[in-house]
């Protein structure tokens, strides 16, 4: 294997780019995202040569944009999918073990306004742990009214009979994705942002992948056996570029979530509405001291790299908040909203509803060389990844390996420590003796944005823009975008500086940014 960066010290991107020109890879991965990282890791611990080419920023899209929950399946329970439960608990176990500075065991609590719906949700739930086994991450029981009530502060109190509380996963998805990238890199492979491929063509030593660099308009040619689609949404159009005559073969459903201030609901625990007004699963989630309320589930018929929330979307969630929650919030009073794009895995012509539709992954190969990746989920990009490269090997023929990823830490791996900046794992250290030295104040202290975690970012973390900063590496426009736009002068001069960008850089980046916040405002 040729170990380009095996001690993960080059994450400079001229530096990356020189030792990806002239290379003949084993898997050339298009895009960024939970699956196209998630191979990434895979096939380079297996010995591979691996170049990953990313249209924007890593996770820009809906892998940065989830319900922030690693979970084993409730919803999937009540359509009777035993087996993608099963395989969900399995592999939130293996990324609670392996990320601990990012996953966490969260409880919920499922609150009870009538008996039928305690003995449902209690034997359900009680399945759910049996099914998880000892990746379970920990018993469910049914507690009573008067607990409820203390334990969920600012929920409904008329007619509450008491709550099943249960165990699930909670984590950070954008600050896994920049894990993930890193650990790669670690382990000798090539991650490549702002990399925009533009064409795919078969030849006798594999596939030439043709592709883009954003910031400087140079194509290149990229040598590769396979080529691993990965564009979630977009894996069609990938598909059509090595294929013009390739039809639409998934479908693509909407999720939005409003964040709220955490006097709304002051819990340390996430609640989960079984069953709202139109049958689908509501969460109130806390998060870097938020709240994150969501998720619907709506169909499109055509989707772009920057979704926006529908209007109905928003009153649907506000709605069934103010049916749980005593002081429910409005549309004044969320901070930020974000849209996210599921792509499923469904059958060509189907009639179910989108909510209905499994979950779980599936790869097809073009017979070409070409192996795509439809559905999944954060959950399960692990498991993904590893059937991934089981069925290249297969099917090219190439020798057969063993999956190592099972037991190994990612990036920053640490237990974590309390405090703003937690999810920095084993590099919080470093970055704080950074902090500390350099004398410095703070440029959003309630928000953990400095200077020196900007240069830690654009250093360390592959971040190339304004918006990398402060919706992937921070989350500050997830949380809060009216903060975010406050402060996106300051912080694109710091980045204007680090880069060695000139004015006219600076001021494109913070106008359209402020666009993008904007835009994320209900």
């Amino acid at each position: 294997m040729n170990k380009i960066n095996p001690n993960g010290s080059a994450t400079d991107r001229k530096e990356l780019l020189q030792a990806a020109v002239g290379e003949r890879w084993d898997f050339i991965i298009v895009g960024g995202g939970a699956s196209g990282l998630g191979t990434a890791l895979e096939a380079a611990t297996r010995g591979y040569r691996v170049l990953l080419l990313e249209r924007f920023d890593f996770a820009k899209g809906t892998s940065s944009r989830s319900t922030k929950l690693v979970h084993g399946g409730v919803r999937y329970l009540a359509q009777g999918n035993i087996k993608l439960v099963r395989e969900a608990s399995i592999e939130r176990g293996y990324l609670h073990r392996n990320a601990r500075h990012l996953v966490k065991n969260q409880v919920f609590l499922v609150p009870m306004y009538n008996w039928w719906d305690r003995m449902k949700y209690t034997h359900g739930l009680k399945l759910y742990d049996w099914i998880a086994g000892r990746l379970s991450l920990g018993a469910s029981t049914f507690i009573g009214r008067k607990r409820t009530a203390g334990l969920m502060p600012g929920v409904k109190t008329t007619g509450l009979k008491g709550a099943v509380w249960y165990h699930d996963g909670q984590f950070d998805d954008a600050r896994l994705a920049i894990n993930l990238a890193q650990t790669v890199l670690e382990q000798g492979g090539i991650t490549l942002n702002y990399f925009n491929v533009t064409g795919i063509t078969k030849n006798e030593a594999g596939s030439a992948v043709f592709a883009v660099d954003a910031e400087t308009g140079t194509g290149y040619s990229f040598q590769g056996r396979v080529v691993i689609n990965a564009g979630g949404v977009f894996v069609d159009e990938v598909r059509r570029l090595a294929d013009a005559t390739h039809p639409v073969t998934i479908t693509v459903s909407q999720g939005i979530h409003l964040v709220v201030d955490r006097s709304f609901y002051s819990s340390a625990q996430a609640m989960m509405i079984p069953e709202t007004s139109d049958g689908r699963v509501l969460f109130a989630v806390p998060w870097h001291g938020k709240v994150v309320l969501g998720t619907t589930d709506t169909a499109l018929k055509e989707h772009r790299i920057e979704p926006s929330a529908l209007d109905s979307e928003i009153s649907f969630i506000l709605d069934n908040a103010k049916l749980y929650l005593d002081k429910a919030p409005t549309r004044a009073d969320v901070l930020s909203v974000f849209a996210g794009l599921r792509p499923l895995a469904a059958p060509s012509g189907t009639k179910e509803k989108t909510k209905e539709i499994s979950r779980s992954h599936k790869i097809i190969s073009d017979g070409r060389g070409m192996f795509t990746m439809l559905g999944g989920k954060w959950t399960t990009y692990r498991r993904m990844a590893e059937d991934m490269v089981d069925r290249v090997e297969k099917e090219a023929g190439w020798t057969i390996t063993k999956s190592v990823t099972r037991d190994l830490p990612i990036h920053g791996d640490a237990v974590p420590e309390d405090g703003l900046l937690y999810f920095y794992g084993a590099d919080l250290g470093p970055l704080m003796n950074r902090i500390r030295d350099s004398g410095k104040s703070w440029i959003s202290e309630p928000y953990g944005i400095h200077e020196e975690t900007i240069r830690w970012a654009v250093e360390k973390e592959l971040a190339r823009t304004l918006e990398d900063v402060l919706a992937r590496r921070n989350r500050i426009l997830f949380l809060d975008a009216r903060a975010a736009k406050a402060i996106a002068p300051e912080v694109a001069a710091v980045m204007a500086s680090l880069l060695g960008h000139d004015a006219g850089w600076e001021g494109a980046q913070v106008s359209g940014f402020e666009t993008l916040c904007d835009s994320w405002l209900p």
